[in-house]
């Protein structure tokens, strides 16, 4: 088969994650089909040296794979006009869209993966930047183009079993048309202890992740002012936010007066394997989410996890976390109060490890190779 595989997205967090690693697999895993990567002018030097890289690490010789150059935006109307025709020049038997966002005018088959349906829950202004008007003529668009690419895939691709029942839910697809691949911690997240490097954050509390309102950002820096104001003796401690500083990180940084919050920024894999390994805990408390893969991550670094009641966090993690309704700001920070002062079961960090060696982007990888082959099938 020649696959085609949208890599546009190869430097974003995220679907960029799951994207490299998906294809540092396949390429190791698959000797048989032909694979060609679209990617963006800026990212194709970068790319291919990596992939380089992978062929030199693991003795490869193959030679089925090859960049094409795709410089079109996501979620633009280029992308709905000029990428259909870019993708139609080589021929593909099948593309892999690894996200959302395609061109609902390719009628060639197709796989595409839908990380989580949250902004069907939570299409509020107060998540974007732009005009109402704007935006809520954007939000129509996304409810279409997601609507189309769900209804005209061969296979949709999803990382829980939470984002399937989403999917059934709300997009009224067939059950056996979807597909769950769980994601894993990426190989560079997992740092050896003899690499821990000196804490000089002291103790502190740690959130990693985007600032999007799902993500209940608010109701966290809430609960770590209570936890922090009722406790003197924790004047020293910090609540450290991990995540690009875009508008949402900028905007809840200028209204948050305590010096005891850190905004972070973005983090190396070195560094946010160190920071998970020195933190008290992870704290997560989303509204919703598709995986929740700082979850896994910080299982894989032996960091305890407190995180909201939810059942894509629930299916990650199971019982090895202290949960907390993510709507109520008491009980957020009686959980951090439980992990300060150590009342919880100590194996449940060596049983999180454990647990988080059941997911592996190897496995994701033979399990995306085998829906790509049953679309023939079909």
């Amino acid at each position: 088969m020649r696959i085609g595989i949208d890599a546009r997205l190869w430097n974003q967090t995220g679907v960029g994650r799951y994207t490299r690693n998906l294809v540092r697999n396949l390429l190791i895993l698959d000797k048989n089909n032909t694979y060609i990567l679209f990617v963006r002018k800026q990212d194709y030097g970068i790319i291919n040296d990596q992939l380089l890289m992978i062929k030199h690490q693991n003795k490869l010789k193959i030679k089925n794979w090859k960049l094409e150059i795709a410089d079109i935006k996501w979620h633009s109307i280029a992308e709905q006009i000029k990428f259909p025709k870019i993708l139609e020049k080589e021929n593909l038997d099948l593309v892999h869209f690894p996200y959302f966002s395609l061109p609902i005018f390719y009628k060639k088959p197709y796989v595409v993966t839908i990380h989580d349906l949250i902004i069907n829950h939570y299409p509020t202004g107060k998540a974007s930047t732009l005009f109402p008007l704007l935006y809520y003529s954007k939000l129509l668009s996304y409810k279409f183009i997601i609507y189309q690419a769900s209804k005209n895939a061969k296979k949709i691709i999803v990382p829980s079993i939470a984002t399937k029942n989403e999917v059934i839910d709300h997009l009224k697809i067939a059950d056996e048309k979807i597909v769950v691949t769980p994601e894993a911690a990426d190989q560079g997240l997992r740092i050896k202890n003899s690499e821990l490097r000196i804490n000089k954050y002291g103790k502190y509390f740690l959130y990693v992740g985007n600032a999007y309102p799902h993500k209940n950002l608010d109701r966290l820096i809430q609960a770590f002012n209570v936890f922090h104001d009722q406790r003197p003796k924790t004047k020293d401690l910090k609540l450290i936010l991990v995540g690009r500083k875009d508008y949402f990180y900028k905007r809840l940084e200028q209204k948050t007066k305590s010096q005891n919050i850190i905004f972070y920024g973005v983090a190396t894999d070195a560094e946010l394997s160190n920071l998970y390994k020195n933190s008290l805990c992870l704290v997560m408390p989303s509204l919703m989410e598709g995986f929740g893969l700082p979850v896994l991550e910080a299982m894989a670094n032996k960091c305890l996890v407190a995180c909201s009641d939810i059942p894509s966090l629930r299916e990650v993690v199971k019982d090895n976390a202290l949960y907390f309704n993510p709507k109520n700001i008491t009980e957020i920070q009686e959980a951090m109060s439980n992990v300060y002062d150590q009342k919880y079961k100590k194996e449940i960090t060596e049983n999180a490890y454990a647990a988080a060696k059941e997911f592996s982007f190897e496995k994701m990888a033979k399990e995306t190779l085998k829906i790509y082959e049953s679309c023939f099938s079909i």
